[in-house]
């Protein structure tokens, strides 16, 4: 995790101290059923919850004191909360092994993680939605390979963007349905030592489900759908920023970041105007996209349980999810205050001489009774002196010149094919399909 590109409320989730707290609620809500069940006095859960209510700060410095020695992280939690809370502590972890409070912890921190980047997301379409509609029939070139395709609007652009998100955010819903999953069913997962009401009663209280079957740990299949899913995400956002860098290279420059007062470019070149932030966003994916991989590789733990999937992700529960948290939150604000520049993108769709128009022609060429092999060939001929001159040739003038093309389509036919408006005529339908 690096500070830079953090925020307050997801690094909060991932802070020892909060870890700690959802140990101890799990620890208490055990003891809570466990008393019920009579296997431990009730007074147990009482200590606990009457220590707790006082609000105690959780001294990170001396459980980390404690596991010094011991070596063990829980049994380090365990010793330092029964310093506070007295005898009564010993009842606390009752047929539980250690899996079962650490398994699930990271189902709750990845849980309310992955609320956070739902909200993320919603910020994110409502900025792309706000863009779409703004630019809904702002004419633009699309390029395919890079190069000048034919018409488009930067509306479509957004909404495109709009409903890549809108799949990204629904894939975040299942992934945190089913990441969020409780196992408190003791050593290798057979409840010989705990009884099954223990486990539903800390998942209702923590707001998870039940895991159907547990070894010693959560199947890990569930953490490598969620960072899957979140690398995803990240590559969405990638394309998304890279559209950003490229309208906005100097002989584009039909959007760029916005440039706030006082801003520098350079520290060599006063001129400059750069895309740091989407360039920040591509290398950020990268990141989070590198976690896929690891998060991948720990589902195939030896037997009931090895520990070789834990070192991996105390890296990558926190890194991955405070990066894509500051990376939404960033791409959001870039959206938002994106510069588009319609006059500009006006010039580059005229820049060619006409040539977005060509294959209208070769179509009503075919229509009008020539081959499609002919249509293309004359169409061709023609499109590639205009490609030759940079566009200072007009596409137009040359096909009424040509005696093949205008014995099969008169002047005015071939000038109805050159209406740009003609390539928006599916917009609201697009937009019907991706806003409803």
């Amino acid at each position: 995790m690096v500070p830079r590109y953090s925020r307050p409320a997801m690094t909060a989730i991932w802070e020892p101290e909060a870890r700690y707290r959802i140990w101890f609620e799990i620890e208490a809500h055990a003891t809570d059923k466990l008393g019920e069940l009579g296997v431990v006095p009730a007074s147990a859960a009482k200590a606990l919850w009457d220590w707790w209510k006082t609000d105690p700060k959780i001294d990170v410095a001396a459980i980390d004191a404690i596991e010094a020695v011991t070596k063990h992280d829980v049994i380090a939690f365990l010793d330092w909360v029964a310093q506070q809370v007295g005898p009564e502590a010993r009842f606390m972890h009752q047929g539980m092994t250690s899996s079962d409070v650490l398994d699930t912890t990271l189902a709750v921190q990845l849980a309310r993680s992955a609320d956070i980047l739902l909200e993320d997301l919603d910020a994110l379409l409502a900025a792309l939605k706000r863009r779409a509609m703004e630019h809904k029939y702002t004419p633009s070139i699309g390029r395919s390979h890079g190069i000048h395709a034919e018409p488009v609007t930067f509306g479509l652009k957004m909404a495109e963007a709009y409903a890549e998100f809108s799949r990204a955010r629904a894939r975040l819903v299942n992934a945190r349905a089913e990441i969020a999953t409780c196992a408190i069913s003791g050593a290798v997962g057979t409840f010989a030592n705990i009884d099954p009401a223990v486990e539903e009663h800390v998942a209702e209280r923590l707001g998870l489900a039940v895991e159907p079957v547990s070894t010693q740990v959560i199947p890990r299949d569930r953490h490598a759908m969620f960072f899957a899913t979140l690398a995803v995400i990240a590559s969405s956002m990638e394309r998304l920023a890279v559209e950003i860098r490229h309208l906005q290279r100097t002989e584009v420059l039909e959007a760029e970041e916005y440039f706030s007062p006082g801003q520098k470019g350079s520290s060599a070149m006063p001129h400059k105007r750069n895309p740091i932030l989407t360039e920040n966003l591509t290398g950020q994916a990268r990141v989070i996209r590198s976690y896929a991989m690891p998060a991948m590789e720990n589902v195939a733990l030896w037997h009931e349980r090895d520990i070789s999937h834990s070192s991996v992700e105390r890296f990558i529960g926190p890194d991955a999810c405070i990066t894509l948290d500051f990376a939404l939150a960033r791409l959001a604000g870039v959206i938002d205050k994106l510069l588009v520049y319609p006059e500009r993108m006006k010039k580059n769709l005229d820049r060619m001489g006409g040539l977005v128009h060509s294959q209208r022609v070769l179509l009503a060429l075919t229509q009008a009774g020539l081959t499609r092999d002919d249509a293309y060939r004359l169409v061709q001929r023609n499109a590639m002196k205009v490609w030759e001159s940079d566009g200072a040739l007009s596409l137009l003038d040359l096909l009424k010149a040509d005696p093949e093309v205008s014995a099969a389509l008169s002047d005015s036919e071939l000038e109805e094919k050159f209406d740009l408006d003609y390539h928006f005529k599916a917009v609201d339908k697009i937009f019907e399909r991706v806003f409803g």
